[in-house]
């Protein structure tokens, strides 16, 4: 990927949600909420504090992380879209 973010921003992917209910019931698109975990493809060296001292990021590629429907900024990139956000936007990291 052609995409380094800065600072404290992470490049997601929306982990696409399943389209059927547990009990076997489709779910069209146009009913379909945005999905809300995605998985971390890049991330910026971190945040810099007031003495000039960079803090790395808590979370690392490969993580999958939870985080707000509506957050980040959206980017399409070579047909995929992406999710450009900052860690501060992140709520947890899924733990496999």
């Amino acid at each position: 990927m052609n995409l380094r973010p800065l600072g404290d921003r992470v490049i997601v992917k929306r982990i696409e949600s399943e389209t059927r209910t547990a009990s076997g019931i489709f779910i069209p698109d146009a009913a379909a909420e945005k999905p809300d975990q995605g998985e971390i493809l890049a991330v910026g060296p971190g945040k810099t504090n007031d003495k000039g001292e960079t803090k790395a990021l808590s979370v690392k590629v490969g993580d999958r992380v939870l985080f707000g429907k509506y957050s980040g900024q959206t980017v399409k990139l070579d047909g995929n879209e992406l999710l450009v956000m900052k860690e501060d936007d992140l709520f947890a990291v899924v733990e496999k």
